[in-house]
């Protein structure tokens, strides 16, 4: 239900950047770019008087210097790509782009028959109509400055088309490698994902940095478009580096009685700003969006999602985990629309955050708006610290302090960890959760029962 509106511009870096590509573009294609762009430099770099990111400064984009990627041969980036293919384990297909870019020799793509997994380029000169009453569909740009951006600067993407009554078993993987070269590199990283009716499959997006020290963008967007009864398992893990810049997009349509299931990991980033769009344009849809988040150090991480009710008898279902420790910052903004005609609606929003320190800071905003008289929307959001009790429970039993603590911190994310399906994948997170968090210090609670003794 976004509209276009006309505001102050932000500053406009990146108008130079042209994508290059293997073959000319359509008509079609260019006329899509052209609009992005002309939106673009409209709207610019959001600033603090945009009240979606009133508390997600990103003027450090503008000014650090970023340059367009010239090729996939990012060092050490074969590295991290297995490292990131063993978190998911066996897949149908596995496509890596190095800092925006396609990297044969890092992919494999498997025979799976009803089943096209390919690059942006591919589908262009094979699947051309399909590409383009999809593109863009899901992920609307007419007020969004960093989706703009992308439709009109990138290059290559993954592209993924699943026949009528297909059951794709095993995960089909796209990964995204940034950094890795001199100067700080933006990639603009595209992926469209078009089930059709019936149809069933398992995607996961992970995006990783080549190493620990370079600063990157990745400005990404990802379509989802379900037909008739079809369903997703959608998995978005954001695992790069401290020092990366990440503006994710996400947008979905989901058709008559079809289902929609997304777990959101962000576990790295310096700066992390995740947006999620989701129609229910069919009757009987269904959405769950559900994320965990970890922001320690001088980190931020800003999740907005939106579900739109358009059509009457769907479900929505949304939990939202944020652990925040040091000077971390967090942002939840959840929107849910009920459209007049949206009757028997069903929708459900939780957004819980830990705080680990009192230097640590939250800025929640849960929304409805409701159209339609007969239906069933709920939302809460809660904001607290460790149980003090929990802690002297554990410590009683011989537990020391730092692992009591962790303890209880995966207890509070595991009942979202534990709904990921893919079964190595839901182990590798887990296990990076006390590692990311690495408890020195905090409050000692003492065996006699006294008060807590913070440091």
């Amino acid at each position: 239900m976004a509209t276009s509106t006309t505001r102050a511009a932000g500053p406009t870096p990146f108008l130079d950047y042209f994508p290059v590509l293997a073959q000319p573009e359509p008509a079609w294609l260019a006329e899509l770019r052209a609009v992005a762009r002309s939106r673009y430099a409209e709207l610019g770099i959001p600033t603090s008087s945009d009240e979606d990111w009133r508390f997600t400064p990103v003027g450090d984009i503008a000014t650090t210097g970023f340059t367009a990627s010239t090729d996939s041969s990012a060092p050490l980036a074969e590295g991290v790509t297995r490292s990131a293919g063993e978190l998911v384990g066996p897949s149908a297909a596995s496509l890596v782009f190095v800092n925006g870019h396609f990297a044969p020799a890092l992919s494999t793509r498997g025979v799976v028959p009803g089943v096209s997994v390919m690059t942006f380029a591919e589908a262009l000169a094979e699947r051309s109509d399909d590409l383009r009453n999809a593109l863009g569909r899901a992920a609307k740009f007419d007020n969004a400055s960093f989706t703009a951006l992308n439709a009109a600067a990138f290059s290559n993407g993954a592209v993924v088309f699943v026949g009528a009554s297909v059951e794709v078993k095993e995960p089909i993987h796209i990964v995204n490698v940034g950094g890795g070269e001199l100067q700080p590199q933006a990639a603009h990283t595209r992926a469209l994902v078009i089930l059709a009716k019936g149809a069933s499959a398992t995607v996961v997006e992970t995006f990783v940095s080549a190493n620990a020290e370079d600063v990157h963008l990745t400005n990404a967007v990802s379509e989802y478009v379900l037909g008739e009864g079809a369903s997703v398992d959608h998995y978005r893990v954001q695992l790069e580096n401290f020092e990366a810049y990440h503006i994710g997009t996400t947008g979905i349509v989901v058709g008559r009685d079809a289902n929609f299931r997304s777990h959101n990991v962000t576990f790295g980033g310096f700066l992390t700003r995740n947006d999620f769009t989701s129609l229910l344009d069919g009757d009987g849809g269904e959405c769950t969006l559900n994320g965990v988040y970890i922001a320690n150090g001088k980190r931020l991480v800003a999740n907005h999602t939106t579900i739109d009710h358009a059509r009457p008898h769907c479900n929505s279902h949304e939990v939202y985990k944020g652990i925040l420790d040091d000077r971390g910052r967090g942002v939840f903004n959840g929107k849910i629309f009920v459209r007049i005609d949206a009757q028997k609606t069903d929708a459900k929003q939780t957004n819980q955050t830990l705080l680990l320190s009192d230097d640590a800071q939250l800025n929640t905003k849960p929304q409805l708006e409701i159209f339609a008289d007969d239906v069933k929307c709920t939302h809460g959001a809660t904001v607290g610290q460790l149980s003090a009790d929990a802690l002297f429970y554990l410590r009683a039993r011989g537990i020391a302090e730092p692992e009591a603590r962790t303890i209880l911190v995966q207890a509070f994310i595991g009942d979202v960890l534990d709904r990921i399906r893919v079964e190595p994948l839901r182990a590798a997170l887990g296990a990076k959760v006390p590692e990311l968090l690495a408890f020195k210090t905090g409050c000692e609670i003492p065996l006699d029962g006294g008060p807590p003794q913070c440091r």
